[in-house]
């Protein structure tokens, strides 16, 4: 008699959604409480940003170099000490004393965040295999990095009120150890961490260009695009970027083999990725603008009235997991996109005296169901075929494309809506601004969700053994598409793209 072995899917369930819920809150967190830590350190307007961006900065330029660490070291090694790391730098930017203090400890939280984020999605796709098991587990993880992005304003705004702003630093070990004590139960360590060398020269040039295109963005809120300032941090990141290619198609064990980057579904669901956080990230803090300086809400309705984004994201992602296996998630991610963008579209219709129904809470629940689909359908299109080995790189890209998106889309809406407003707080200037930047915002996510599904491959029916018409096999569909391998009848899953065998690399 054998002994069954048990299953751990719950516990790592339970991992993958406290991890990406625990770093897309603290995206946002901080966001409600910027006035009081103003206060508390008198940065000024020019240093006050860094409170996000000194997150923003390491968490995106180490992104790529985090996931493929997620490769190369035990998997439950890398959680217990990047968690570790995160917690440690909570509670120092809780208990700063200096601008500093806190400006240091987010950068740390940040460093922290660029292995955790890959790492989730890197589970998702290692313990899951495709079909109906990871479309629950890819609805867990895009609705944990969305809602908590939306649940990270709402509890900005009640603990800065009821606490002050230290309790959104604080509030972050709360789901530290809960993601430590699942970790235990819900991560194996799985196959023994390569011993292979690690490609140092790439990690040094992608980080260095990574850093520098996101530094480059982020200092367009103090200097003008054209500057010589911004130009030479793009030129830097380019140039660094263009070293990173040399360096990878000569290296021995290369930080990510080119070849990888031809996979179809890794393209279109990076540019989706890109866009769709961008208007995110957009809708985030345009509507935050707009309740407190134009309709006058405190900093506890604000983020209350984020509570129905929230409960939207649920709703979309368990669309996503009913619809998926029937409709394929190339569709599901082409349609939830254009809602989303439809969403953006009625929040930009807003003035100065819209009413909460119809002008916030109505947008926000067609908004958040459209982005909750997408992102499940985008992870699952991100991942599929990719090896087990290499889980943690296509995570890394994902998560890059992503981050960057929303810092250079949030700057170029910042930039245009401040052009429009320019110094003026007569409110109707501000809702003109405001406004035009989310209509753009909705345009970046609708041309994101056009482009990925051009480039996705097409959903092909095909038929089963008794001759009956199936759903295609499609990315995230047919349980019978094996992770990278044929199907039961010996197809090849629509969306994972076989090329040369340098390019499945």
């Amino acid at each position: 008699m054998t002994t069954r072995e048990p299953d751990h899917s719950g516990a790592t369930l339970a991992v993958v959604f406290l991890v990406m819920f625990t770093v897309s809150l603290d995206l946002s967190i901080v966001n409600v409480a910027l006035p009081e830590i103003d206060s508390a350190f008198d940065y000024g307007p020019s240093q006050l940003s860094w409170v996000l961006n000194a997150f923003l900065l390491p968490y995106a330029g180490l992104m790529l170099l985090g996931g493929r660490l997620a490769d190369f070291m035990g998997r439950r090694r890398l959680l217990y000490g990047c968690l570790a790391v995160f917690g440690i730098a909570s509670a120092w930017g809780g208990a700063a004393q200096f601008g500093w203090d806190l400006i240091a400890a987010r950068a740390l939280q940040g460093a922290a965040a660029a292995a955790l984020a890959p790492m989730a999605l890197s589970l998702v796709t290692s313990e899951f295999p495709e079909g109906p098991a990871r479309a629950r587990a890819m609805a867990v993880w895009g609705g944990a990095g969305a809602a908590g992005g939306a649940f990270g304003v709402v509890m900005s705004g009640l603990l800065t009120d009821y606490l002050g702003w230290r309790w959104v630093m604080w509030v972050n070990l709360v789901f530290v150890v809960a993601a430590v004590v699942v970790v235990r139960r819900g991560v194996r360590e799985g196959a023994a961490p390569r011993r292979g060398p690690l490609d140092v020269a790439g990690a040094a040039s992608v980080t260095v260009g990574m850093s520098s295109l996101v530094a480059a963005v982020i200092s367009t809120e103090r200097y003008a695009w054209s500057s010589m300032w911004v130009l030479g941090l793009s030129g830097l990141g380019l140039a660094a970027l263009a070293v990173f290619v040399m360096v990878e198609a000569g290296a021995e064990e290369p930080l990510v083999p080119l070849g990888f980057l031809r996979r179809r579904g890794l393209i279109g669901a990076t540019v989706f990725g890109f866009m769709l956080v961008s208007g995110q990230i957009a809708s985030f803090y345009f509507v935050s603008q707009l309740l407190q300086r134009v309709l006058g809400y405190s900093p506890t309705l604000t983020g209350l009235a984020f509570l129905p984004f929230c409960v939207g994201v649920v709703v979309g992602l368990r669309i996503a997991q009913a619809v998926v296996g029937r409709i394929g998630a190339r569709l599901v991610m082409g349609a939830g996109g254009m809602v989303g963008a439809l969403g953006l579209v009625w929040f930009a219709q807003a003035t100065e005296s819209t009413g909460f129904v119809t002008g916030i809470l109505g947008p926000s629940l067609v908004c958040s169901v459209g982005m909750g689909a997408a992102m499940v359908a985008m992870g699952m299109v991100g991942v599929s075929g990719v090896p087990a080995e290499k889980a943690g790189l296509a995570s890394g890209i994902l998560n890059s494309s992503r981050q960057l998106g929303g810092s250079l889309g949030l700057a170029v809406l910042v930039t245009i809506a401040g052009n429009i407003i320019g110094g003026d707080t007569d409110r109707t200037v501000l809702v003109d601004g405001y406004t035009t930047a989310l209509l753009i915002a909705a345009l970046f996510v609708g041309f994101g969700s056009i482009a990925a599904v051009a480039v996705l491959p097409a959903d092909r029916p095909r038929r089963t053994a008794g001759g009956r018409s199936d759903t295609p096999n499609s990315v995230g569909r047919h349980p019978s598409a094996l992770p990278g391998g044929p199907a039961l009848d010996g197809s090849r899953p629509v969306g994972d793209h076989v090329g040369s065998p340098a390019e499945r690399s």
